[in-house]
């Protein structure tokens, strides 16, 4: 019967919406997520090509500056909009951190995977019609910077704050992994490995940074904020950042 409760057919009970944020949930941290991560490698490139990264340990030791930086400047970030999912908070969020960002390409990296997610967000995830709504009333508004984004969505989608934290550094080391696949810097197999490996070091890094205040947002690995500033002047590169 249309506009009558959706019915799971093979029990006859009526399908609850925190199930079915629960599949949007996941849908979320999916790599198909037409986000456009895997188009940016964090500066990994642009490290590989200045000859600071070269190996799988050289690899491991970038991934853990990348989480460290990720975990001092962008968490509290994504903490503050997913404890309230809101426009007024999502806007002051968004223009702290285009304030804050101090190289040009990653400040269009943000930009880039941010509005690339939200428009995603807005058209799948229908059972929140509010994204939508915060996203046609804040063109020219905004810049769209992607850490705040990625903690809204999750506010609005049922993430719990500890959760929406962890998941930001997941896809960030996520990204940066296949970043290195793709430069041959690790297997397929191996980067799965090093992922494993790896979730050791992001849990520590969310436990030191989680649940801070933006006013403590701050640049803990300064040379990779550099580095990836290089990576406009690269002769030829496979990544966008």
């Amino acid at each position: 019967m249309e506009g009558g409760p959706e019915v799971n057919k093979g029990t006859d009970k009526p399908t609850s919406l925190g199930s079915r944020l629960q599949w949007s949930q996941w849908q979320l941290l999916d790599s198909i997520l037409p986000t456009g991560g895997f188009a940016h490698s964090s500066g990994l490139e642009a490290a590989v090509q200045t000859c600071l990264v070269s190996s799988v340990e050289d690899v491991r030791t970038y991934l853990t500056h990348v989480l460290e930086n990720t975990g001092s400047l962008l968490l509290p970030f994504v903490y503050s909009a997913t404890m309230s999912p809101n426009m007024e908070n999502w806007h002051k969020l968004d223009k702290i951190l285009d304030a804050t960002l101090t190289n040009e390409v990653g400040r269009k990296a943000s930009i880039a995977q941010g509005s690339a997610l939200m428009r995603v967000a807005a058209a799948a995830f229908s059972e929140v019609p509010s994204l939508k709504i915060m996203r046609d009333a804040s063109f020219s508004v905004v810049a769209f910077h992607h850490a705040p984004i990625f903690g809204l969505t999750c506010g609005l989608l049922g993430f719990d704050s500890e959760t929406s934290q962890r998941a930001y550094l997941f896809i960030t080391m996520r990204d940066v992994i296949s970043a290195a696949t793709r430069l041959n810097l690790v297997g397929p197999l191996g980067a799965a490995v090093l992922q494993h490996q790896m979730a050791i070091v992001a849990e520590d890094v969310s436990n030191r940074w989680m649940n801070r205040k933006v006013e403590e947002a701050c640049q803990s690995a300064p040379l990779l904020d550099t580095v990836q500033g290089c990576h406009g002047y690269l002769f030829s590169r496979l990544f966008c950042s």
